[in-house]
């Protein structure tokens, strides 16, 4: 699916950020070499064999585990944790984060049939904040309004959406949202807007 695909009657496009804008690990494995970098300076923790400790968790069993199965292999203090989840959200990030190619070509051709873009993200504002900031846009940023779902009502709320509408005079008949997952579609009916999955642009399906 391309963008002359979607109808042409919408005006108005909302993104979520984590793994439809750009895949979400990118930021993570960086994050995660920073950690063990750092450890390796202060705990003379081995970072290669952390490194790939971290990610084979995370490729396994998700972000979630990462930090304990660390904690459990290398023996780690637990004031880390604290050093951990201050590096997730302050990170500043070796290399930039790139978009999906297929979703910077959709966000163009929006842009430049003169429409709007904006991103509505679940998640901790600061982090997803922090992604945006080192996320090269190809000079669209000037083009995005972003909303911070949390700020409102963690998505499937329709709060953020409820909001965006009002705030930009726009009717829910214009609007299309592109997600990935349950939460968004959810979000999006909640919302009374339409919705399809990013899979049908990146060909996942």
């Amino acid at each position: 699916m391309v963008y002359s695909d979607l109808d042409y009657r919408k005006t108005a496009f909302i993104f979520e950020l984590d793994n439809v804008l750009y895949p979400e690990k990118d930021y993570l494995l960086q994050v995660y070499y920073l950690f063990s970098n750092f450890l390796e300076y202060t705990e003379m923790t081995p970072a290669k064999e952390m490194l790939g400790l971290m990610t084979k968790v995370f490729e396994e069993k998700g972000a979630d585990a990462v930090l304990d199965a660390v904690q459990v292999e290398f023996k780690l203090d637990e004031k880390y944790r604290q050093n951990f989840a201050h590096l997730m959200v302050n990170a500043k990030l070796p290399l930039k984060l790139l978009l999906y190619q297929k979703m910077l070509q959709l966000l163009q051709d929006i842009v430049v049939d003169r429409k709007k873009i904006f991103i509505v993200t679940n998640g901790h504002p600061p982090l997803q904040l922090n992604k945006i900031r080192q996320t090269d846009w190809n000079g669209l940023e000037k083009y995005l309004t972003c909303y911070f779902a949390n700020e409102y009502a963690p998505k499937p709320e329709p709060d953020a959406i409820h909001t965006l509408i009002k705030e930009h005079q726009l009717e829910r008949r214009e609007l299309l949202m592109i997600g990935n997952g349950n939460i968004d579609e959810a979000t999006a009916e909640a919302a009374g807007i339409d919705y399809i999955s990013v899979d049908n642009f990146l060909n996942f399906n």
